[in-house]
């Protein structure tokens, strides 16, 4: 299953938003609002539960700078990444894309599209807001 997020605009230059995204501490300021817990396990992975979800620990599988970040599950019960491609528009001005890639059978695709999809907007939403 493929997802992708709308793209985010962001007032902030190629690398920046690459520093930003890396550092994952940062990504509790991009999550939903329902959160129920965030925690940085080590620099390279954190794990996060919203209400009424399954807690999910993610962990950096590839850092491409100043292009690309891949986050992927680090349970291989539900395998998937996270990807978020980041383009330079001007030298202070950049555009994120989230891609979501997931190996489900037909239930659980259907199961998680739509949630999936709306926390992808919400990250998008949020990244688009980083200052």
């Amino acid at each position: 299953m493929h997802l992708e997020s709308p793209s985010s605009r962001i007032q902030k230059s190629q690398k920046d938003v690459f520093e930003f995204l890396t550092d994952l501490g940062n990504f509790r300021q991009l999550m939903p609002e329902n959160i129920e817990t965030f925690e940085l396990i080590d620099e390279d992975q954190f794990r996060f539960a919203l209400k009424g979800m399954p807690e999910i620990k993610l962990k950096r599988k590839e850092a491409t700078p100043y292009d690309k970040i891949v986050l992927g599950a680090a349970s291989d019960k539900l395998p998937f990444t996270l990807t978020a491609d980041i383009r330079e528009i001007t030298p202070g001005e950049s555009e994120v894309v989230l891609s979501f890639e997931g190996e489900f059978n037909a239930m659980m695709a259907m199961m998680v599209k739509g949630p999936i999809t709306n926390f992808l907007g919400t990250l998008s939403d949020n990244i688009g807001k980083i200052g």
